[in-house]
């Protein structure tokens, strides 16, 4: 009996992937713990390892292939005594016969008396899937969370296989997309104040300007979703200091002079990474989450850090940071940084965090509001230390200056919560000795 191998769920979040690259063949022997492929996740591309051995009969997904439910079958591996060969000219009847019906549901659809003038003339990708008459195709759970937000799915267009809607689809449906019925009795003006549903490229016209289109790998689409997700159901607060960092600088380069024998430089950032973590401890009002109908309360600051890489933007977290020395924040963040650029994050490196922060100011930002990483309830935002006027000893002179940002869930953080904790963070930066107790 042949060994299915099924697209794994290399995260708790994960429902599909991209199979970006097999790396073994069909006729291959693999053992425990080989590198049999590279699937592309909502937030990187990791190593799929096998856990049986034998030989790979067949190869059911071609790499390459995008939106693989967790749970398909993906290759076939036979076990000791087995033929291969044998095993592989079994499955394909099998692939033929949960083929055909697929490409039958079409024809059913385009037998359908049509309904009205206005949907004939629709385009077809705005068209709803449907077969065996007028029964729409969607997986249970995009069902459930249509009905949950009062989306009808005849108006969704699905991006599944054979058209089926998946959750994907839902969510970026309008939440006002009413019933049909609920929508031919509502009031025009009802109608126009409905949420716009997002642009699709078939909807936007070109305007005869020249230009490339490149298709939005995993990692840009959950960016997208989870932003719209963010700005849209999230009230954000936003509360600006100006720190002063001198001290700060002083105390960095006293302490790169230090660790220097070790290898170790630290970066401002990791300074502010500690600042933060130890401004949450001290203010654990503003280290919560809002979940439902509950308020979590974290004991202890995991601080989600901003990086750019190739695929888009992740946030490795730096866990119980504000018990960590910045030394070993230093280490850790540098670890984190290149395995991120490299798409080798593992999924506990980069799922949860408390809070994050966001430093743009190695490209000379002086200032931004940042958007909260849902569940956490707030994010810093930093830009670049730049020489101002300060008064300083009751005198005008010149200090280094950092205007800092921080986006509040107001559901979970009241503004003079979120004002206490951006007033820490100030004075931990401007009497920084406090970083390294």
């Amino acid at each position: 009996m042949p060994t299915p191998i099924k697209m794994p769920a290399l995260s708790p979040t994960m429902e599909e992937g991209t199979l970006a690259k097999w790396l073994v063949k069909e006729g291959d022997t693999v053992s425990a713990g080989d590198i049999m492929a590279e699937i592309e996740t909502d937030k990187a591309t990791m190593e799929f390892e096998a856990v049986d051995e034998g030989t790979i009969a067949k190869i059911e997904i071609p790499e390459g292939s995008e939106g693989v439910k967790v749970g398909t079958v993906i290759a076939l591996l036979a076990g000791d005594g087995e033929d291969a060969g044998e095993v592989a000219a079994s499955a394909a009847p099998k692939e033929e016969a949960t083929a055909a019906p697929a490409k039958e549901a079409p024809k059913k659809s385009e037998s359908a008396p049509a309904r009205d003038s206005a949907k004939d003339n629709a385009p077809a990708a705005r068209t709803a899937p449907k077969a065996d008459g007028d029964r729409i195709i969607a997986s249970p759970l995009a069902k459930r969370i249509a009905e949950q937000k009062g989306i009808d799915l005849s108006a969704v267009t699905g991006s599944g296989p054979n058209g089926r809607i998946v959750k994907a689809d839902v969510e970026v449906a309008s939440p006002g997309t009413a019933a049909k019925a609920d929508a031919a009795s509502a009031p025009s003006q009802a109608a126009a104040s409905a949420p716009a549903p997002a642009p699709t490229a078939a909807s936007v016209p070109d305007f005869g300007i020249p230009y490339e289109a490149e298709k939005l790998n995993n990692v840009r689409k959950v960016i997208a979703r989870r932003l719209t997700e963010a700005k849209q159901t999230i009230p954000h607060i936003y509360l600006t200091v100006d720190v002063r960092l001198d001290a700060l600088l002083k105390l960095r380069g006293e302490l790169n002079a230090a660790l220097e024998p070790q290898g170790v430089k630290l970066s401002v950032n990791d300074l502010l990474i500690k600042a933060l973590a130890r401004a949450l401890v001290q203010v654990p009002k503003c280290n919560v989450s809002f979940v439902g109908d509950e308020l979590r309360k974290f004991s202890r600051a995991d601080i989600s850090v901003a990086v750019a890489a190739p695929s888009g933007l992740i946030t490795p977290i730096v866990t119980d940071a504000g018990a960590k020395s910045i030394s070993a924040i230093s280490t850790e963040m540098k670890e984190l940084a290149g395995k991120a650029r490299d798409g080798k994050l593992q999924p506990h490196e980069y799922q949860g965090g408390t809070a994050s922060l966001s430093n743009l100011g190695m490209f000379g930002i002086k200032q931004f509001d940042a958007v909260i990483n849902p569940p956490q309830g707030m994010i810093l935002a930093v830009g670049t230390g730049e020489k101002r006027p300060w008064v300083i000893d009751d005198a005008l002179g010149v200090a280094t200056v950092m205007s800092a940002t921080g986006s509040f869930d107001h559901r979970a953080i009241d503004g003079a919560d979120g004002a206490e904790l951006m007033k820490v963070f100030k004075e931990l930066c401007e009497a920084p000795l406090g970083l390294v107790a």
